[in-house]
């Protein structure tokens, strides 16, 4: 007999994508199946995931793709899984992925009718638009001058405000003059937030605090505008202190229909930047959610819009009322939350659009239909202030898809993150019969999502989804400050710190247990007499199976809560006659466990330690002169180190010696926090500075970051220039003492 909730689900899950767009056409008056489809082939003038996205619905619908490539991305998964692939210039964005008219002859070279710009890059640029128009092609998107209108923040506030939408407080003029701005922002009253009038993804976002800060926050707002967007111009606004972002997915056809999709959470969110998306908004009445749908609906009306577009709203929790913020003119990187709840393919509709078709449904008959959240997996390093990362997918291993469970992604192993473009790493989007039920997907989806190689902020990912405040919906953009005494770990007195630590040094006894398994099986296989140099129980003499033989292992633990660096763990393990190992740590008043481990297949092991047993994912790779390992278990990862060559001996003391001596600096010496540009060098060799002033700029994925001076002194050994590159960790320049 079916269970209640299979019966639930079988009444609640939504149908696929184009059995239900098909139901949907039946039913609505106003869709005509006699439209004869124009579009047979696209180009993508996009990279990473959501070209790979496109062209996945692209192929459903039998149309077939172009790839557009830098120099980075020649063996990208988005050129892979096209049709064709054209290159188009350096790896630099502006030199290839913004440069328009590259894109545009990359069309019409290969025959493409269409081009989808996907998210980013062009995809709000009037002027592409534009040009697609100009030189015969299907721009799927929306109308140049709904771009316009919308893209520039300061006039789609003016437009917004005429049309009687709630707006914040502030200023969009066109008069850009610092000492006109500094007054008015002394009008709108501090604090104040620094806004772009173009792009998005909170690139040059500055909240600022008070009238001595307001000269370098604009300045550095307008420089990083200007490298990711190509415009500068400002806008001012009235900072709400405990605001909610709430944005509306709206879609509209050429016919003058448009209708809303429901609304989105992205309250939660680092440097202004969206890491958990949810749809539909929690604690969201009925009311409130009709309130914004239809205001997001006369936005959208009021710029005669068509194709896909967001409407985002501030919410400010104190007063409960809803403000105009922007309009995205394009498909949002959380669109799939979406789709999870309605059941459309929002790129599917995008298509349909561009050639001419009504939109296939009435606001009436749009679904609601259960709980989807999103996750943002990035390449970054989560205590050092989500800074992006670079380097090598050595091992990427994303959770399996269902039809409740997405994996968006554009790289797989092997992969290089490059300091060109956003670090996202993919999007896990999981869906529920509710809230708590895709919560719970979401938390076990995030516990199983392998990478290795680059940091990334999955750990942190599940710690958010793991706080109660977030488990009650209680949610704000604020949320990660405001909890980060639950959500970050002091390294040196916190209660979380000693139990991460006990976490780690039992993931270092699975490790060894299933290192010396994969080696014990190693030699149990070879002929009598051979040997395995892979092996790490070879030695001299050689180890004999049933044989009693104790070992030494040095790990070094690699604490991604602590920025500081790295901690060493010992273990003695102790081959038993019975197959087992007892495995101790290398400290006053640890006890041994006895663990037995058998190797699956693959990274894949069981593990049976102190009685319990578990499957356990265990990697290794090298990476200059150290071999990594990386072990998931349950919700735990941990990521540990070895000395190539040193790992195992019967020596203690040559064992000790090989313990990690991680190279480190002088005191006063700056090092480079991420791999990126030198944009900006603001002293000279030999200046005095003070402790905290800033001496250079680096951009690396289109975000700034300012290196100041770690105590005050003089600033020594500085040879870098603008325009030079650097690698993460490279020396920059020291300080030093008067």
């Amino acid at each position: 007999m079916a269970s209640i909730s299979s019966i639930l689900r079988r009444k609640i899950r939504p149908k696929p994508f184009l059995i239900q767009l098909r139901l949907f056409a039946a039913e609505s008056p106003s869709y005509t199946t006699e439209t004869t489809q124009r579009i047979e082939k696209i180009l993508v003038a996009n990279r990473g995931e959501i070209a790979c996205r496109i062209m996945r619905t692209a192929k459903r619908l039998g149309i077939r793709t172009v790839a557009v490539y830098s120099d980075a991305d020649r063996d990208s998964l988005h050129v892979k899984s096209a049709d064709e692939a054209i290159h188009i210039g350096p790896s630099l964005a502006r030199l290839s992925y913004l440069n328009a008219s590259s894109i545009v002859d990359a069309a019409i070279r290969t025959g493409a009718q269409a081009i989808h710009p996907g998210y980013g890059f062009l995809s709000e640029s009037s002027e592409f638009a534009k040009l697609c128009e100009d030189k015969g092609l299907t721009f799927i998107g929306p109308p140049a001058s709904a771009i316009r209108d919308m893209g520039d923040k300061s006039a789609s506030k003016r437009i917004m405000g005429a049309a009687g939408v709630p707006l914040v407080p502030g200023y969009h003029g066109s008069v850009q003059d610092i000492e006109l701005m500094k007054s008015e922002a002394n009008k709108i009253g501090y604090p104040i937030l620094i806004k772009p009038t173009h792009g998005g993804g909170g690139k040059g976002m500055r909240i600022v605090q008070s009238p001595s800060e307001f000269a370098d926050s604009f300045l550095g707002a307008q420089r990083e505008a200007a490298a990711s967007f190509g415009i500068n111009t400002i806008l001012l606004e009235k900072y709400i202190t405990q605001p909610r972002h709430i944005e509306v997915q709206v879609f509209g056809d050429k016919f003058g229909n448009v209708l809303h999709l429901y609304e989105r959470d992205c309250s939660i969110q680092r440097r202004h930047q969206k890491i958990i998306e949810e749809a539909p908004a929690p604690h969201v009445v009925n009311d409130f959610r009709s309130q914004l749908g239809q205001a997001a609906v006369s936005a959208a009306k009021a710029v005669g819009y068509y194709n896909a577009g967001t409407v985002e709203f501030i919410v400010d929790r104190v007063s409960g009322q809803f403000y105009f913020m922007e309009m995205n003119t394009r498909l949002q990187v959380e669109h799939p939350v979406t789709e999870m709840i309605v059941d459309q393919d929002l790129v599917e509709w995008q298509i349909r659009v561009a050639n001419g078709e009504p939109l296939p449904i009435s606001q009436s008959q749009v679904p609601l239909l259960g709980h989807a959240f999103e996750a943002r997996i990035y390449a970054e390093n989560v205590p050092k202030g989500f800074l992006p990362a670079t380097g090598t997918l050595h091992h990427y291993c994303p959770v399996p898809v269902s039809s409740t469970v997405r994996v968006e992604t554009g790289v797989e192993a092997g992969d290089v993150v490059s300091m060109h473009y956003d670090p996202m790493i993919a999007k896990l989007v999981v869906w529920g019969e509710n809230r708590a039920a895709a919560l719970v997907k979401l938390k076990h989806c995030l516990s199983q999502f392998q990478v290795a190689g680059v940091p990334t902020n999955i750990n942190f990912l599940q710690k958010l989804a793991n706080n109660r405040f977030f488990e009650d919906g209680d949610v704000e953009t604020h949320f990660i400050d405001n909890h980060k005494d639950d959500l970050f770990i002091d390294p040196d007195n916190s209660i979380l710190a000693m139990e991460t630590y006990e976490s780690a040094k039992f993931s270092a006894t699975l490790v060894a247990a299933c290192l010396c398994e994969e080696g014990n099986s190693s030699l149990k296989d070879r002929p009598h007499g051979g040997s395995s140099l892979h092996s790490i129980w070879y030695s001299h003499p050689p180890f004999r199976v049933h044989h009693l033989a104790s070992r030494t292992m040095v790990f070094e633990w690699e604490n991604e809560y602590d920025s500081n660096g790295s901690k060493p763990l010992t273990l003695s393990i102790t081959y038993q006659s019975d197959g087992n190992y007892m495995i101790e740590m290398g400290e006053i008043g640890s006890r041994g466990i006895e663990v037995k481990a058998k190797h699956l297949h693959g990274h894949e092991f069981m593990v049976e330690a102190d009685g319990v047993s578990m499957n356990v994912s265990l990697v290794a790779y090298s990476k200059h002169g150290t071999k990594h390992i990386h072990i998931w278990h349950g919700p735990n990862h941990h990521h540990f180190r070895q000395k190539l060559g040193l790992d195992l001996s019967d020596d203690d003391e040559t064992q000790h010696k090989s313990n990690f001596q991680t190279s480190s600096c002088m005191p006063g010496t700056v090092v480079a926090p991420m791999a990126g540009l030198v944009v900006k060098v603001l002293v000279k060799d030999g200046s005095k500075v003070d402790d905290g002033q800033p001496v250079l700029v680096l951009e690396a994925m289109k975000m700034e970051h300012i290196v100041k001076a770690p105590s005050a002194g003089y600033v020594h050994g500085l040879r870098v220039t603008a325009g030079q590159q650097v690698s993460d960790s490279s020396v920059l320049f020291s300080i030093k003492a008067e």
